[in-house]
């Protein structure tokens, strides 16, 4: 008998890609269900989702929110458990067909890396997995009965347009990028910049570490390292286009001159729909884009100069081994101190070069390698600001 409902596991519940996900879930309650739910430390929120949604088992990394999260949920058939081990084992349970990695961040990897041994559908939201670990992590999934489905809208786009195509008949992928609050000002306004400043992206709604990386476009240097090893496209076939409307997700380039590009409006639901119900397109009420609204559509390059952490991403996923590892742990201290107000944003590229530059190389890391390389990175990442902190 065919199953009916497709078991999900949101790792990462609620963040913005993860409650959005559980929007999908509750709309199309007949084809699926959410059996596993995780977060770091918001019990909170995560017990009220477990509550409306009933999975068969929560996750909490934070050792403080355990207790708090198990007590609330005392009176229901729900197991609660906490820590990194848990979640991996969460995203292998044979109950789960797809796993949402909503994490954020390096924390992503290792239940990816678990999803991918127990062949589970993948629904990629977690773009630091690939930019730690491309290699191995496509390299795996080759050998294994998972398959990757990106949720990234960018990424989903360039998916979708090729779909019906094939890889050695597409010559190049046009990764669009808003250009972030900051694509109108000068290097001396960027002195300037507020947090606040920072986190008013004018399109999307994300959280806050996803928010300042668009804003420094650091964000696009990863996109493009991801879109680099889930399409098996060489980095100088990759070219970022500043498209400010956010309509055209991204686009391919043919061999025969042809550019192929998916449009839509900027909500994250769609590409998340896309990915859940794949390969069928699901029907929904949610207002489509009208092109009415958009009498015109702009694109441009961006500012290498302005933006050097982009440039960094290049550097990094040219030199390969473990450099895009080292570039994504220092990105995550920078963005935390800046987030906490220890540095400026312009001081970002600075402590990003030092750790890329200080930290040892290796061009053919083990998976273990690349766990080292990171706990590296971050006490390179440390000494600078111990120098550098306001």
């Amino acid at each position: 008998m065919e199953k009916v409902k497709k078991n999900i596991a949101v790792l990462g519940s609620t963040g913005s890609i993860g409650t959005q996900t559980l929007d999908i879930i509750e709309e199309y309650p007949d084809m699926f269900h959410a059996s596993v739910l995780t977060a770091r430390h918001n019990w909170e929120l995560l017990a009220h989702q477990a509550r409306k949604f009933m999975p068969s088992l929560v996750v909490v990394t934070d050792p403080e929110a355990f207790n708090s999260l198990r007590e609330a949920l005392a009176d229901l058939p729900i197991k609660v458990d906490l820590g990194a081990e848990a979640i991996c084992e969460g995203a292998s349970l044979p109950e789960v067909d797809t796993v949402v990695t909503a994490m954020v961040g390096y924390s992503g990897l290792l239940p990816t890396i678990s999803a991918i041994k127990a062949g589970k559908t993948i629904a990629l939201a977690n773009k630091e997995t690939l930019v730690v670990a491309g290699e191995i992590i496509t390299g795996m999934v080759r050998d294994s009965a998972s398959v990757i489905i990106p949720v990234d809208s960018e990424h989903s786009a360039i998916f979708q347009c090729l779909v019906g195509e094939t890889t050695k008949e597409a010559r190049k992928i046009l990764l669009t990028a808003s250009g972030g609050p900051f694509r109108k000002h000068s290097l001396q306004d960027l002195e300037k910049v507020t947090v606040r400043d920072a986190l008013r992206h004018p399109n999307w709604s994300m959280g806050a570490k996803v928010t300042i990386d668009s804003a420094s476009m650091m964000n696009k240097g990863f996109e493009m390292i991801e879109a680099r090893w889930l399409f098996d496209c060489p980095p100088d076939n990759i070219e970022i286009v500043v498209h400010p409307q956010s309509i055209v997700h991204s686009m391919v380039e043919f061999v025969d001159g042809s550019i192929k590009a998916q449009l839509g409006v900027t909500d994250m639901h769609l590409p998340i729909r896309y990915a859940l119900g794949y390969p069928r397109r699901l029907p929904t009420d949610t207002p489509p884009l009208s092109l009415s609204q958009y009498s015109t559509l702009t694109f441009e390059a961006p500012d290498y100069k302005k933006f050097p952490l982009l440039g960094f991403a290049f550097e990094a996923i040219k030199k390969g081994g473990n450099m895009p590892c080292i570039l994504n742990a220092a990105n995550e201290k920078g963005v935390a101190a800046f987030l906490n107000e220890r540095i400026r944003f312009v001081d970002m590229p600075h402590l990003v070069e030092f750790v890329m530059s200080s930290t040892p190389f290796i061009p053919n890391p083990s998976l273990n390698d690349l766990i080292e390389s990171n706990s590296e990175a971050l006490l390179r990442a440390d000494e600078w600001l111990a120098l550098n902190s306001k």
